[in-house]
């Protein structure tokens, strides 16, 4: 099943956020460049439903949609080096006003350092990389006048589509969907029961979801049924 991008775009953006609402991301001298990569990355939400619908038939689309898919991965590469090592929140508060290597030897400020300055040297270079995907994609995309997915000062509410049937293709969806549906009905008595599908953005989860819910054996088993689209 081929990706979508524009949730996967929208996640990093909120990941971007994140990030940068953190005070202490100053400890890592690179709010400034997370900010011009926010608002390229936001600036580039515009195009994708121009570029979801053509890339099947257009090969240079589907090249720009592929360069932004890695572009997208290696920023969440990085994303996942700031939060994972903790460079910024395993610095006492009590210390973000002091000298950075005070109270701890040179080697290890040293170390600190360098990791700090690799990461900001990764943070321009995929800023740089994006941005020419940006300016690449104005060049032969339309711009959409719907907002932008992944906003979160924005709330609204809306109606999921309806299940379409004839879309499933693949065995492995309806395998799948057999498992599942298994499941929900042999835990059918308990009150309280949750059953979670994960994966990235745009391998078909809500697709999965919609197959389950829409499911004869479902319907038959339980008097009430609920879509709920959050």
């Amino acid at each position: 099943m081929a990706v979508v991008l524009t949730p996967l775009v929208g996640s990093c953006v909120n990941r971007l956020l994140d990030i940068i609402a953190d005070e202490t991301i100053m400890i890592l001298g690179a709010k400034d460049d997370l900010d011009i990569l926010h608002q390229t990355i936001h600036h580039i939400q515009y195009y994708l439903q121009d570029a979801e619908q053509r890339r099947m038939e257009d090969l240079a689309v589907n090249n720009w949609h592929g360069e932004l898919r890695d572009a997208i991965d290696e920023a969440d590469d990085i994303f996942d080096l700031i939060e994972g090592r903790k460079l910024l929140k395993d610095i006492p508060s009590s210390s973000r006003n002091t000298p950075a290597c005070s109270g701890i030897s040179f080697l290890s400020c040293f170390t600190d350092i360098l990791k700090r300055h690799n990461i900001s040297v990764k943070i321009r270079k995929v800023n740089t990389r994006i941005e020419n995907i940006s300016k690449l994609g104005q060049s032969f995309l339309t711009r959409s006048d719907v907002a932008p997915v992944g906003q979160r000062a924005i709330s609204r509410s809306r109606k999921s589509s309806n299940l379409v049937e004839p879309n499933l293709v693949g065995e492995e969806i309806n395998h799948s969907s057999r498992k599942l549906v298994e499941l929900v009905l042999a835990n059918k008595e308990n009150k309280f029961y949750k059953l979670a599908i994960v994966g990235t953005g745009g391998v078909g989860k809500t697709t999965l979801a919609q197959k389950i819910f829409n499911d004869e054996r479902i319907k038959g088993n339980f008097k009430k049924h609920l879509w709920i689209c959050v």
